[in-house]
Protein backbone atom coordinates (compact mmCIF):
# COMPACT_ATOMS: atom_id res chain seq x y z
CA UNK A 1 0.00 0.00 0.00
CA UNK A 2 1.29 3.46 -0.96
CA UNK A 3 1.23 6.00 1.85
CA UNK A 4 0.29 9.57 0.93
CA UNK A 5 3.34 11.69 1.67
CA UNK A 6 2.56 15.14 0.21
CA UNK A 7 2.60 17.98 2.71
CA UNK A 8 0.64 21.27 2.59
CA UNK A 9 2.40 24.19 0.90
CA UNK A 10 2.24 27.91 1.57
CA UNK A 11 0.86 30.16 -1.18
CA UNK A 12 4.45 31.31 -1.71
CA UNK A 13 5.66 27.75 -2.31
CA UNK A 14 2.63 26.90 -4.48
CA UNK A 15 3.45 29.84 -6.76
CA UNK A 16 7.13 28.84 -6.92
CA UNK A 17 6.19 25.29 -7.86
CA UNK A 18 4.02 26.43 -10.79
CA UNK A 19 6.66 28.87 -12.02
CA UNK A 20 9.45 26.28 -11.68
CA UNK A 21 7.43 23.91 -13.84
CA UNK A 22 7.15 26.44 -16.64
CA UNK A 23 3.98 28.45 -16.11
CA UNK A 24 4.62 31.82 -17.77
CA UNK A 25 3.01 35.23 -18.19
CA UNK A 26 2.70 36.02 -14.49
CA UNK A 27 4.96 37.17 -11.67
CA UNK A 28 5.12 35.44 -8.33
CA UNK A 29 3.21 38.12 -6.41
CA UNK A 30 0.22 38.05 -8.78
CA UNK A 31 0.20 34.27 -8.80
CA UNK A 32 0.27 34.11 -5.00
CA UNK A 33 -2.65 36.52 -4.80
CA UNK A 34 -4.67 34.39 -7.23
CA UNK A 35 -3.90 31.14 -5.39
CA UNK A 36 -5.00 32.74 -2.12
CA UNK A 37 -8.51 33.09 -3.54
CA UNK A 38 -8.65 29.99 -5.77
CA UNK A 39 -7.65 26.66 -4.29
CA UNK A 40 -4.41 25.33 -5.84
CA UNK A 41 -5.90 21.89 -6.37
CA UNK A 42 -9.02 23.33 -8.04
CA UNK A 43 -6.88 25.47 -10.35
CA UNK A 44 -4.66 22.51 -11.22
CA UNK A 45 -7.68 20.86 -12.84
CA UNK A 46 -7.43 23.45 -15.61
CA UNK A 47 -3.70 22.93 -15.96
CA UNK A 48 -3.34 19.21 -16.46
CA UNK A 49 -4.02 19.22 -20.23
CA UNK A 50 -1.02 21.56 -20.62
CA UNK A 51 1.39 19.26 -18.80
CA UNK A 52 3.95 16.90 -20.25
CA UNK A 53 6.36 14.51 -18.58
CA UNK A 54 9.99 15.57 -18.58
CA UNK A 55 12.15 12.39 -18.71
CA UNK A 56 15.23 14.35 -17.62
CA UNK A 57 13.85 15.72 -14.36
CA UNK A 58 11.34 12.93 -13.92
CA UNK A 59 8.53 15.40 -13.14
CA UNK A 60 5.62 16.90 -15.02
CA UNK A 61 6.37 20.23 -16.68
CA UNK A 62 4.10 22.64 -18.50
CA UNK A 63 4.30 22.69 -22.26
CA UNK A 64 6.28 25.62 -23.62
CA UNK A 65 4.27 28.83 -23.72
CA UNK A 66 1.64 27.74 -21.18
CA UNK A 67 0.30 31.12 -20.08
CA UNK A 68 -1.28 31.92 -16.74
CA UNK A 69 -3.42 34.58 -18.44
CA UNK A 70 -4.96 31.96 -20.74
CA UNK A 71 -5.55 29.43 -17.94
CA UNK A 72 -7.11 32.10 -15.75
CA UNK A 73 -9.33 33.10 -18.67
CA UNK A 74 -10.31 29.44 -19.11
CA UNK A 75 -11.16 29.25 -15.43
CA UNK A 76 -13.43 32.30 -15.73
CA UNK A 77 -15.06 30.92 -18.90
CA UNK A 78 -15.90 27.73 -17.04
CA UNK A 79 -17.45 29.74 -14.21
CA UNK A 80 -19.70 31.60 -16.65
CA UNK A 81 -20.58 28.31 -18.36
CA UNK A 82 -21.74 26.87 -15.04
CA UNK A 83 -23.90 29.93 -14.39
CA UNK A 84 -25.48 29.56 -17.83
CA UNK A 85 -26.20 25.88 -17.23
CA UNK A 86 -27.59 26.58 -13.77
CA UNK A 87 -29.99 29.05 -15.35
CA UNK A 88 -31.21 26.40 -17.80
CA UNK A 89 -31.47 23.66 -15.18
CA UNK A 90 -33.42 25.95 -12.83
CA UNK A 91 -35.98 26.76 -15.50
CA UNK A 92 -36.33 23.13 -16.57
CA UNK A 93 -36.52 21.92 -12.97
CA UNK A 94 -39.33 24.33 -12.12
CA UNK A 95 -41.26 23.67 -15.32
CA UNK A 96 -40.94 19.88 -15.40
CA UNK A 97 -40.55 18.67 -11.81
CA UNK A 98 -42.18 21.45 -9.80
CA UNK A 99 -45.02 22.18 -12.23
CA UNK A 100 -45.84 19.54 -14.87
CA UNK A 101 -45.13 16.58 -12.58
CA UNK A 102 -47.37 18.13 -9.90
CA UNK A 103 -50.10 18.88 -12.44
CA UNK A 104 -50.35 15.40 -13.96
CA UNK A 105 -49.71 13.55 -10.70
CA UNK A 106 -52.31 15.40 -8.61
CA UNK A 107 -54.94 15.32 -11.34
CA UNK A 108 -54.47 11.55 -11.43
CA UNK A 109 -53.96 10.72 -7.74
CA UNK A 110 -55.06 13.78 -5.79
CA UNK A 111 -53.11 16.24 -3.61
CA UNK A 112 -51.71 13.51 -1.32
CA UNK A 113 -51.19 10.78 -3.89
CA UNK A 114 -47.41 11.20 -3.73
CA UNK A 115 -47.36 9.65 -0.22
CA UNK A 116 -49.11 6.49 -1.45
CA UNK A 117 -47.07 3.67 -2.91
CA UNK A 118 -50.00 2.91 -5.23
CA UNK A 119 -49.20 6.02 -7.31
CA UNK A 120 -45.76 4.69 -8.18
CA UNK A 121 -44.32 2.10 -10.48
CA UNK A 122 -44.83 -1.38 -8.99
CA UNK A 123 -41.07 -1.90 -9.18
CA UNK A 124 -40.38 0.95 -6.74
CA UNK A 125 -38.91 -0.85 -3.68
CA UNK A 126 -40.87 -0.27 -0.48
CA UNK A 127 -37.77 0.52 1.56
CA UNK A 128 -36.71 3.25 -0.90
CA UNK A 129 -40.26 4.63 -0.91
CA UNK A 130 -40.24 4.83 2.90
CA UNK A 131 -36.82 6.48 2.83
CA UNK A 132 -38.08 9.08 0.35
CA UNK A 133 -41.10 9.94 2.52
CA UNK A 134 -38.89 10.15 5.59
CA UNK A 135 -36.54 12.60 3.85
CA UNK A 136 -39.45 14.74 2.63
CA UNK A 137 -40.96 14.82 6.13
CA UNK A 138 -37.63 15.80 7.67
CA UNK A 139 -37.12 18.62 5.17
CA UNK A 140 -40.65 19.82 5.80
CA UNK A 141 -40.14 19.82 9.58
CA UNK A 142 -36.92 21.82 9.19
CA UNK A 143 -38.52 24.36 6.88
CA UNK A 144 -39.04 27.93 8.04
CA UNK A 145 -41.29 28.76 5.09
CA UNK A 146 -44.30 30.79 6.15
CA UNK A 147 -46.68 28.76 3.97
CA UNK A 148 -45.74 25.59 5.89
CA UNK A 149 -46.49 27.25 9.23
CA UNK A 150 -49.81 28.62 8.00
CA UNK A 151 -50.85 25.23 6.62
CA UNK A 152 -49.92 23.43 9.83
CA UNK A 153 -51.79 25.89 12.01
CA UNK A 154 -54.97 25.55 9.93
CA UNK A 155 -55.01 21.87 8.88
CA UNK A 156 -53.97 20.21 12.11
CA UNK A 157 -55.33 16.78 11.15
CA UNK A 158 -53.23 16.48 7.98
CA UNK A 159 -49.95 14.57 8.27
CA UNK A 160 -48.53 15.71 4.93
CA UNK A 161 -48.49 18.80 2.73
CA UNK A 162 -50.39 18.72 -0.58
CA UNK A 163 -47.99 17.83 -3.37
CA UNK A 164 -48.00 21.36 -4.82
CA UNK A 165 -46.75 22.65 -1.47
CA UNK A 166 -44.41 19.76 -0.72
CA UNK A 167 -42.42 20.32 -3.90
CA UNK A 168 -41.38 23.74 -2.58
CA UNK A 169 -39.40 22.10 0.24
CA UNK A 170 -38.18 19.10 -1.76
CA UNK A 171 -34.74 18.85 -3.33
CA UNK A 172 -34.10 18.17 -7.01
CA UNK A 173 -32.94 14.68 -6.05
CA UNK A 174 -36.17 13.93 -4.18
CA UNK A 175 -38.29 15.25 -7.03
CA UNK A 176 -36.32 13.21 -9.51
CA UNK A 177 -36.89 10.11 -7.37
CA UNK A 178 -40.63 10.78 -7.40
CA UNK A 179 -40.60 11.35 -11.15
CA UNK A 180 -38.37 8.37 -11.90
CA UNK A 181 -40.61 5.95 -10.02
CA UNK A 182 -44.01 7.47 -10.67
CA UNK A 183 -46.81 5.85 -12.64
CA UNK A 184 -45.70 5.33 -16.27
CA UNK A 185 -48.90 7.07 -17.44
CA UNK A 186 -47.82 10.26 -15.69
CA UNK A 187 -44.30 10.04 -17.10
CA UNK A 188 -45.67 9.51 -20.58
CA UNK A 189 -47.76 12.68 -20.39
CA UNK A 190 -44.73 14.75 -19.36
CA UNK A 191 -42.45 13.22 -22.02
CA UNK A 192 -45.10 13.93 -24.66
CA UNK A 193 -44.66 17.65 -23.99
CA UNK A 194 -41.19 17.33 -25.53
CA UNK A 195 -42.05 14.83 -28.25
CA UNK A 196 -39.75 12.17 -26.75
CA UNK A 197 -40.09 8.79 -25.07
CA UNK A 198 -40.09 8.57 -21.25
CA UNK A 199 -36.73 6.71 -20.98
CA UNK A 200 -35.06 9.57 -22.87
CA UNK A 201 -36.52 12.19 -20.52
CA UNK A 202 -35.51 10.01 -17.56
CA UNK A 203 -31.92 10.09 -18.72
CA UNK A 204 -31.99 13.85 -19.35
CA UNK A 205 -33.26 14.61 -15.85
CA UNK A 206 -30.66 12.24 -14.41
CA UNK A 207 -27.94 14.16 -16.26
CA UNK A 208 -29.40 17.48 -15.08
CA UNK A 209 -29.31 16.19 -11.51
CA UNK A 210 -25.56 15.62 -11.92
CA UNK A 211 -25.04 18.98 -13.64
CA UNK A 212 -26.96 20.82 -10.93
CA UNK A 213 -24.81 19.27 -8.21
CA UNK A 214 -21.61 19.86 -10.20
CA UNK A 215 -22.46 23.54 -10.69
CA UNK A 216 -23.40 23.96 -7.04
CA UNK A 217 -19.98 22.59 -6.04
CA UNK A 218 -18.17 24.65 -8.70
CA UNK A 219 -16.87 21.57 -10.53
CA UNK A 220 -14.90 22.08 -13.75
CA UNK A 221 -17.24 21.32 -16.65
CA UNK A 222 -15.90 22.67 -19.94
CA UNK A 223 -13.81 19.60 -20.90
CA UNK A 224 -15.24 17.02 -18.51
CA UNK A 225 -16.44 13.59 -19.62
CA UNK A 226 -19.93 13.23 -18.21
CA UNK A 227 -20.22 10.38 -15.69
CA UNK A 228 -24.01 10.47 -16.24
CA UNK A 229 -24.41 10.57 -20.01
CA UNK A 230 -27.86 11.31 -21.49
CA UNK A 231 -29.67 9.25 -24.10
CA UNK A 232 -30.76 10.76 -27.40
CA UNK A 233 -33.96 10.08 -29.34
CA UNK A 234 -33.45 7.33 -31.91
CA UNK A 235 -32.29 8.39 -35.34
CA UNK A 236 -35.25 6.85 -37.19
CA UNK A 237 -37.87 8.95 -35.38
CA UNK A 238 -35.84 12.09 -34.70
CA UNK A 239 -32.93 12.57 -37.15
CA UNK A 240 -32.34 16.17 -36.02
CA UNK A 241 -30.05 14.84 -33.29
CA UNK A 242 -27.78 13.23 -35.88
CA UNK A 243 -27.55 15.89 -38.61
CA UNK A 244 -25.13 17.19 -39.78
CA UNK A 245 -23.15 15.14 -37.24
CA UNK A 246 -23.94 12.78 -34.40
CA UNK A 247 -23.50 14.39 -31.00
CA UNK A 248 -21.19 12.84 -28.41
CA UNK A 249 -23.37 12.20 -25.39
CA UNK A 250 -20.51 12.29 -22.85
CA UNK A 251 -19.47 15.92 -23.45
CA UNK A 252 -20.95 19.17 -22.16
CA UNK A 253 -22.23 20.12 -25.63
CA UNK A 254 -24.79 17.33 -25.25
CA UNK A 255 -26.14 19.01 -22.10
CA UNK A 256 -26.21 22.40 -23.82
CA UNK A 257 -28.14 20.94 -26.75
CA UNK A 258 -30.65 19.18 -24.50
CA UNK A 259 -31.08 22.42 -22.56
CA UNK A 260 -31.78 24.35 -25.76
CA UNK A 261 -34.24 21.68 -26.94
CA UNK A 262 -36.20 21.63 -23.68
CA UNK A 263 -36.20 25.40 -23.18
CA UNK A 264 -37.49 25.83 -26.73
CA UNK A 265 -40.34 23.38 -26.15
CA UNK A 266 -41.19 25.14 -22.89
CA UNK A 267 -41.12 28.56 -24.57
CA UNK A 268 -38.29 29.70 -22.27
CA UNK A 269 -35.44 30.08 -24.77
CA UNK A 270 -35.92 33.79 -25.48
CA UNK A 271 -32.42 34.78 -24.40
CA UNK A 272 -30.63 31.61 -23.31
CA UNK A 273 -29.26 30.70 -26.74
CA UNK A 274 -28.06 34.26 -27.36
CA UNK A 275 -26.34 34.22 -23.95
CA UNK A 276 -24.46 31.07 -24.95
CA UNK A 277 -23.48 32.57 -28.31
CA UNK A 278 -22.24 35.71 -26.56
CA UNK A 279 -20.19 33.62 -24.12
CA UNK A 280 -18.56 31.73 -27.00
CA UNK A 281 -18.00 34.91 -29.01
CA UNK A 282 -16.23 36.54 -26.07
CA UNK A 283 -14.04 33.47 -25.53
CA UNK A 284 -13.00 32.46 -29.03
CA UNK A 285 -9.64 31.21 -27.80
CA UNK A 286 -11.39 28.40 -25.88
CA UNK A 287 -11.29 25.18 -27.88
CA UNK A 288 -14.95 24.24 -27.98
CA UNK A 289 -14.11 21.05 -29.87
CA UNK A 290 -12.91 19.66 -26.53
CA UNK A 291 -16.38 20.40 -25.17
CA UNK A 292 -17.92 18.15 -27.83
CA UNK A 293 -19.06 20.88 -30.22
CA UNK A 294 -19.19 19.47 -33.77
CA UNK A 295 -17.87 21.68 -36.54
CA UNK A 296 -21.27 22.65 -37.97
CA UNK A 297 -23.27 22.64 -34.75
CA UNK A 298 -25.23 25.80 -35.61
CA UNK A 299 -26.55 24.01 -38.69
CA UNK A 300 -28.41 21.57 -36.45
CA UNK A 301 -32.17 22.15 -36.56
CA UNK A 302 -32.25 22.12 -32.75
CA UNK A 303 -30.00 25.21 -32.68
CA UNK A 304 -31.76 27.17 -35.44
Amino acid sequence: MTKYSKQPLTFDRQAELLLDRGLCGVDKSELMNFLSTVNYYRFSGYLYIFKSFDPVSGIEMFKEGTSFVYIKHLYEFDRQLRLLLLDAVERIEIAVLRTQLVEFHTLTYGPFGYVSLNSYNPNFPKDKFRKLLSEISQDESRSYEEFVNRYRSKYTSEKHLPFWMAVEVMSFGQLFTVYRNTDPKVKRKIANLFGIYPPVLDSWLHTFNYIRNACAHHVRLWNRLLPVAPMFPDKKHDPDWYTPQKIRNNKIFAVLTISQYMLCHLGLDSYWKSSLLTLLENNQEVQIRIMGFPKDWLDMKIWK
